[in-house]
């Protein structure tokens, strides 16, 4: 069944970039999944957060891309709809990257911002 474009854009989504790296760091946290959060603080008032977590909530939503389970709680998800994580292997500015629809403004390194 097609999704519809309502749906695709609030997905959150990880890039094969991101997947492969995540594979590599998954080897060292083996049969858990990858919780994405946020949470209040940084330079622009809330923060992304990236964890390896074994505990799934009941309304979590789950989304299977890549090989790699990602775990979403419902209160974050309000914030990251539409979010893709993807990876940079940029000498400057490489990491995890959060391209975040939602976000009016980022900080400079790209792991805080606000809606």
């Amino acid at each position: 069944m097609a999704k519809t474009e309502e749906q695709i854009l609030q997905d959150v989504s990880i890039t094969k970039a991101a997947a492969e790296r995540l594979i590599k760091i998954q080897t060292e946290n083996e049969g858990q999944f990858l919780r994405a959060s946020v949470k209040g603080g940084g330079c622009s008032g809330m923060s992304y957060q990236l964890e390896w977590d074994s505990n799934k909530g009941e309304f979590d939503k789950v989304y299977h891309q890549h090989g790699i389970d990602l775990v979403v709680d419902i209160k974050s998800l309000l914030y990251l709809q539409g979010m893709e994580i993807d990876f940079s292997t940029d000498l400057l500015s490489g990491g995890f990257v959060f391209n975040n629809p939602n976000a009016n403004r980022t900080c400079g390194c790209g792991t805080s911002f606000s809606v």
